[in-house]
């Protein structure tokens, strides 16, 4: 079975699907472990150049209205809507000579976005 295959996600009220919802990097769950850390909040708000944008924040607070990515002893947070705007995206650490951070690609439900990749537009059917 894939790596994708052995994670699931589980939500509050116990039911478990597949994370084809949304993927989790190595690199995301080395750099929590690096930093010893647990767990990382993706939202989605509005703003940034291109009308959304993402917001990354240590927090193991889990909402009624939250989902919960786990992976090799880490775990993703999300609210229910801002999971809307990043299903089947990829949540990443990346390593630049100017800067590191957590961040979304392979967003599916971007149209478009900036070139610093915190903000998007979202694809209109």
């Amino acid at each position: 079975m894939s790596v994708l295959g052995r994670c699931i996600v589980k939500t509050l009220n116990r039911n478990c699907k597949l994370l084809s919802q949304l993927i989790v990097d190595p690199s995301t769950v080395q750099q929590l472990k690096n930093i010893e850390e647990n767990s990382l909040r993706v939202t989605v708000d509005g703003g940034g150049c291109s009308g959304f944008q993402y917001k990354f924040e240590i927090d193991e607070q889990v909402t009624d209205d939250d989902v919960v990515f786990k992976k090799d002893g880490v775990q993703i947070i999300t609210d229910k809507i801002s999971l809307d705007f990043i299903k089947g995206s990829t949540i990443e650490f990346h390593e630049e000579l100017i800067r590191s951070s957590f961040r979304v690609v392979e967003n599916p439900q971007a149209e478009e976005g900036c070139s610093c990749g915190v903000s998007f537009s979202v694809k209109i059917d």
